[in-house]
């Protein structure tokens, strides 16, 4: 077995990150499907995809919300745990071959740190921009995002308009401001640790 990994909301001041591993027998296995990088394909095409993905292909796939997030980031950084939990992904597979996303500057240490973390012998190959080059970590990137974006629109059932949940999204820095002016504090859903949310919690009490 090969594999493909990746994940998405590892930015996003609300909502869970997700890790996506992606595997199947050879590349040629996704080759009728119209695979690139999740941010290049609409909603609409990414759930067709990961529809197709998740029927012919072997899945594992690690969910950690905001509150998991703040307390493993008063133990490790955020590419640390990244690491972690491409290796945790993997281990539910245990391919002989994986390609990474690698989310640190130095993609080769961030592959070694991933395979430090494994029981098994994988060959590692971990590169930056992964999902737009390798077709098994599209796969990946897919089912990451859509699994995200379902788990996002959840909260905004629960919340009411949240927007995407990353800080450059003008409706969730909306959401955020009102929710900590009225309750006092940050949602549930929030990252605490993040600073986007620590300054607007900072300047709502110097505003009170």
């Amino acid at each position: 077995m090969i594999c493909g990994v990746d994940e998405a909301g590892k930015g996003s001041v609300l909502g869970p990150m997700v890790v996506a591993a992606v595997g199947c027998r050879s590349t040629d296995d996704l080759a009728a499907l119209p695979i690139k990088d999740s941010k290049g394909l609409s909603a609409r095409q990414r759930e067709r995809l990961y529809d197709a993905i998740v029927g012919d292909c072997a899945i594992a796939v690690i969910t950690i919300d905001a509150d998991e997030i703040d307390n493993v980031r008063s133990r490790m950084t955020m590419n640390a745990c990244v690491a972690e939990l491409h290796a945790s992904a993997l281990s539910g597979l245990k391919p002989e071959c994986a390609y990474l996303d690698a989310c640190d500057v130095n993609a080769e240490r961030f592959g070694r740190t991933v395979g430090g973390h494994l029981s098994f012998p994988c060959r590692i190959v971990a590169e930056h921009h992964a999902d737009a080059v390798h077709t098994i970590v599209g796969a990946a990137s897919i089912v990451a995002k859509v699994t995200r974006d379902r788990a996002v629109r959840d909260l905004a059932e629960q919340y009411g308009e949240i927007g995407s949940g990353y800080p450059s999204d003008a409706k969730t820095i909306a959401f955020l401001r009102d929710y900590i002016r009225v309750h006092g504090q940050p949602p549930g859903c929030a990252r605490k640790t993040w600073k986007t949310v620590a300054n607007l919690y900072q300047k709502s009490i110097l505003d009170f």
